[in-house]
This record gives structure tokens, C-alpha cells and sequence, in this order.
């Protein structure tokens, strides 16, 4: 079936398929989601460039009983067999990385061509190439640019300082001006549109060096980003309290930057606010008191105790690990509901939760957000939860895994020697591991130094407990004692 991609209809014929032993590459996907849609080009031309391989896909919401079976809480989601073995999964939309697990499962392309872009990293064929380059350029981000993410001669100070000027007005945020991904992206996209202002938007979740540099480079921990004349002026909050103050207008008359309608000044689209004359005023006010009645309230299939889909209960779980307190509303149950929320909130999907009135985003955005730390910081923010110590993150964090790695980089992209050997050891003792990239947040890199009194990385903890970095680790597998170290 080479150069095919098949609709998996029941939990049987999987079954069947992955029975037979051949590798066999799983995509869950969803029609609402666009990063589902950008990757199932690239999963549809790695059918062909990898004929011996079976790739199916699965509507997530549409399967549950599958997507339950695989704990799929978001999209896009891939699983690979091999052997009638589940043998990896991945999620999110990363068209390189799932180039190299095909690889790993299926076999390279053509093993005796090694004349291949470094940012595969392995033998893939020329539609796949085409596709990577599409599909980062549909994200924001130019042919060369898509490239650049991990084999770039450009150096990133440079790219983000070409980023950041190539626009008098540039937003660095998650999704893009008519499609956001998250709320606090949305709000900062209406407050330029209010404004009238001309700007350039770049989807940081296309982009992970984007995302990171900049974070590290402008020290603002964030996103959205609001930038002005190459100064960043700030996030959400800060653009939203400038523009209630009028004085994001005087900033942006200070460097000559017209709003519509001025002398020399193009139009921008109309504000999204303006779709809300679609409701009733009935409906519209009905919605309002519904988001309103709670601190943070969950609009969901079915209920916390009984979700209806694996996103909806995904979302529940995370708010019970953060241990928020809210209510929630069955959308199931309500389907004028259903549909003006849609509108009101200008987000297509569901589940959509909502903090202080603010509306947060899907299932994607919330996992990133608790994976970021960054709902934990809005959750303090407003008040929903106490602040907590930054000794109590490393805590948490150290406990999230029975045995937990601080490396850089990730188990599939490790970024330095180090990291990769102790992945390499943990992987060939066959030990279950969760990860943290402390090249992701400085403050957990410097904390957790002083909380073990272990100045270096890689640092591999198990049930709390350290048990130390990369030459321990090392000496601990060559014994043959690293996997009943780190088991009861």
C-alpha cells in the first residue's frame, strides 16, 4: 500500500493492521486544527517516500475509543508499531521529527545516499523535503528560515533582530492575526486593530528557536510580544493597560506610525469584535453571565467527572493537577450555546476555558501552557492559586516522573554530549523517564543547582532523590546497576 494514507474506521481494524508485524505509523488528527492539517501533507508524502510502511489516520474526536486507547489529548498526535509493538509516539506538529521516527521504524529512503539536509537528519525523500519547506512557510516563517531552526549559519541574535525590525509594528505570538491560538494573543491582535495600525505577526509556536531566543534575548519569560520601532514594549497586559490609558496611540504617533484612515496609512481588517453583532443580544448576554459566574469555568463535552473526549479530559485533568477549583458547562447540552460561544469567543473549537472572564484557549494551549509553567504563572497572577516558591516548582517538577532528567535539549534532540549519553544509558536499560530542557527557563537551571548543591547538567533524579550526573549515571549502567538503582 505504499504511497497510500487510510482512514482508520474501529479499534478492531487497527488491531488487525498492527498484527501483522509491518511498521505501521498512527496520525490522530481533528478538521478545526490547521497544524493537523499542515502535517497530514507531510505524514501523506512519508507514505510515499516510505513504501514499505503503513500510515493510517484517525479522527480523533470522531474515534474516541481510539484515541482514549492511546491517550491522545491533543492534536496533531502520531504512534509508531513496529514488529505488532507500540514503539513511540509523538505529539505536536514538528514535520522533522516525525521525518526521523518514520525513519527509525520504516528504514531510511535510500541507505546509500547520506547527501542530506542536516535538518532532517536522515534520508528523506524529495517530497518530504518540499513539504518541511511548505509547511514553515504557511506558519510565518520563510523557505530558509524553516531551515535555519536547527542548522542555521544565520546566527539567532541576528534572525531575531531581522525578525523583530522587519516590521514598524511586529507581534511575536501563538497562531496568527485571524487565527490565535491562544487568548491573550487574540486580545493584543484586537487592541491593534482598534488602534488601526499596520503589523507583522510571527506564530512563535512554529518556531521553537524563535520562541526560546527571544524569551532569553528581550528577557521577557512570555508570549504574546508587542514590538515597536525594534523596542519591545511588552505582553498582554501591558499593551492592554497602554491602549485603556491611550498611551500605546502616543507611542506609535511618537514613531510615526499612522492609524487607518490617516494620510498615507493602508486599512487593516476591522476588529474581531465586530462579529459579535452575529448574536442576539439575549444570547450575547446569556454567554457573558456563563463566563462570568466563575473564576475559571470550563465550556466542555460532557462533565469533569464524565468528559465526552480525550481534550475535554485532558483539560480537567491538568486543572485537577494544578489543583484549581471551577466549574464547567456541557456544551452538549446546549447547542445555541454551542454554536454562539463559537462566535462570541471567535474560537471554533472545543473544549475553551476561561480564567477572570479571559478566555485561555483549547486543549493544545492549556498542555503547553502547564508544560511552559506558564499557566501556573497566570493561575498566581490572578489570584486562583497562592504563589508558589521556586523551591516548590523544582519540587514539583522533580516529582512529576518516578525518575526525572534535567538535560538540555530533549530525549529525541538532546542539545550537548552529556545530556545524550545518559538518555542513550536510560533508553538501552529500558527505564521509563519524564525530562525537563533547563535550556528552556533560566531560573529552574540556576534554582535547581543550588537546591541539589550539584553545579552541573545532566541531573537524574529518582523519587525525589538525586542520583547524579552524567559520569555516575554512566558507571551506574556499565555495572549493570542503573536499572535496579532506579526501581523499588
Amino acid at each position: 500500500m505504499g504511497g497510500t494514507v487510510k482512514d482508520i474506521q474501529s479499534k478492531e481494524e487497527l488491531s488487525t493492521v498492527v498484527s501483522h508485524g509491518k511498521p505501521v505509523i498512527l496520525h490522530f488528527w481533528a478538521s478545526w486544527c490547521e497544524a493537523s492539517k499542515q502535517m497530514d501533507l507531510v505524514f501523506s508524502h512519508l507514505s510515499t517516500d516510505f513504501p514499505h510502511a503503513h500510515f493510517f489516520r484517525v479522527e480523533a474526536e470522531e474515534q474516541p475509543e481510539i484515541s482514549e486507547a492511546y491517550a491522545v489529548s491533543a492534536v496533531p498526535f502520531f504512534v509508531f508499531f513496529k514488529d505488532g509493538q507500540k514503539v513511540d509516539t509523538m505529539e505536536g506538529a514538528n514535520p522533522s521529527s516525525l521525518a526521523n521516527k518514520v525513519a527509525k521504524v520504516a528504514g531510511s529512503v535510500n541507505p546509500d545516499n547520506s547527501a542530506v539536509p542536516a535538518s532532517l537528519g536522515m534520508a528523506a525523500g524529495a517530497n518530504m523535503l518540499e513539504t518541511v519547506k511548505e509547511f514553515a512557510k504557511q506558519n510565518g516563517a520563510s523557505q530558509k528560515e524553516a531551515v535555519s531552526t536547527s542548522g542555521s549559519h544565520v546566527p539567532l541574535e541576528k534572525r531575531l533582530k531581522q525578525l523583530v525590525d522587519s516590521h514598524p509594528v511586529m507581534l511575536f505570538m501563538k497562531g496568527n492575526p485571524e487565527e490565535p491560538k491562544c487568548g491573550f494573543s487574540q486580545k493584543v491582535v484586537n487592541i491593534l486593530k482598534e488602534e488601526g495600525v499596520k503589523f507583522g505577526s510571527f506564530d512563535i509556536l512554529s518556531d521553537n528557536d524563535v520562541r526560546e531566543g527571544l524569551k532569553k534575548l528581550y528577557n521577557w519569560p512570555t508570549f504574546p510580544q508587542l514590538f515597536c520601532k525594534g523596542e519591545v514594549l511588552g505582553g498582554c497586559d501591558i499593551a492592554v493597560s497602554m491602549h485603556e490609558s491611550g498611551e500605546l496611540k502616543e507611542v506609535f504617533r511618537d514613531h510615526e506610525i499612522l492609524p487607518t484612515g490617516a494620510k498615507g496609512s493602508e486599512p487593516v481588517a476591522s476588529s474581531v469584535s465586530d462579529s459579535y453583532t452575529g448574536l442576539s443580544a439575549t444570547l450575547n448576554s446569556r454567554i457573558k453571565n456563563l463566563i462570568d459566574s466563575s473564576s475559571v469555568i470550563l465550556f466542555m463535552k460532557g462533565k469533569p467527572e464524565e468528559p465526552k473526549c480525550g481534550f475535554s479530559r485532558k483539560v480537567v485533568e491538568i486543572l485537577q493537577q494544578e489543583k484549581v477549583k471551577f466549574q464547567s458547562f456541557d456544551i452538549l447540552d446546549d447547542d445555541e450555546v454551542r454554536q454562539g460561544l463559537k462566535v462570541y469567543s471567535n474560537w471554533s473549537s472545543y473544549p475553551q476555558l476561561y480564567i477572570k472572564g479571559e478566555l485561555i484557549g483549547g486543549s493544545d494551549i492549556v498542555l503547553e501552557m502547564q508544560k511552559s509553567g506558564e499557566l501556573k504563572k497566570v493561575l498566581t497572577e490572578k489570584e486562583i492559586i497562592p504563589k508558589e516558591t521556586l523551591e516548590d516548582r523544582l519540587k514539583n517538577i522533580i516529582s512529576s516522573s518516578d525518575t526525572m532528567l534535567f538535560m538540555k535539549g530533549t530525549p529525541d534532540e538532546p542539545r550537548c554530549g552529556f545530556s545524550s549519553n545518559v538518555v542513550n544509558a536510560l533508553k538501552e536499560d529500558g527505564v521509563k523517564f519524564g525530562s525537563f530542557d533547563i535550556l528552556t527557563n533560566e531560573e529552574v537551571r540556576q534554582g535547581l543547582k543550588t537546591y541539589s548543591n550539584w553545579p552541573t547538567f545532566p541531573q537524574l533524579y529518582y523519587k525525589g532523590e538525586l542520583i547524579g550526573g552524567c559520569d555516575i549515571v554512566l558507571e551506574l549502567h556499565g555495572s549493570g546497576e542503573l536499572k535496579s538503582t532506579l526501581s523499588d
